[in-house]
């Protein structure tokens, strides 16, 4: 099963940082992950420099996985410069269109 994720709770980094990001790493998440969105504050967990932004680099660079950050949330917090290489900023309609190749079964909001 292919899921992509939308982070955009107050608890998704905790979510993120000592579930999933450990499952993938570890190569026993269950699903593939095609790719993963994240609005308001969850936009920080892909500034250069913090730790889960390398994991999750190091990740995408491995499976390919669509990391993505809202840009209007970006540009609110002045970061839209300063995400890791792999991940790009965009609005629904640019996740959707990123993600139909990988044939997503299930989108999982967090």
């Amino acid at each position: 099963m292919k899921v992509a994720y939308l982070f955009e709770t107050e608890h998704a980094r905790e979510i993120l940082e000592h579930m999933i990001i450990p499952q993938l790493e570890e190569d026993r998440h269950g699903a593939e992950v095609a790719g993963m969105m994240f609005f308001f504050d969850n936009a920080y967990m892909l500034v250069e420099g913090s730790d889960i932004a390398a994991r999750l680099q190091a990740l995408s660079e491995k499976t390919g996985m669509l990391l993505m950050a809202c840009d209007r949330c970006c540009y609110q917090r002045d970061i839209a410069d300063k995400l890791v290489a792999p991940a790009g900023i965009g609005c629904f309609p640019n996740v959707y269109a990123a993600l139909v190749p990988a044939g997503v079964d299930q989108v999982i909001t967090l």
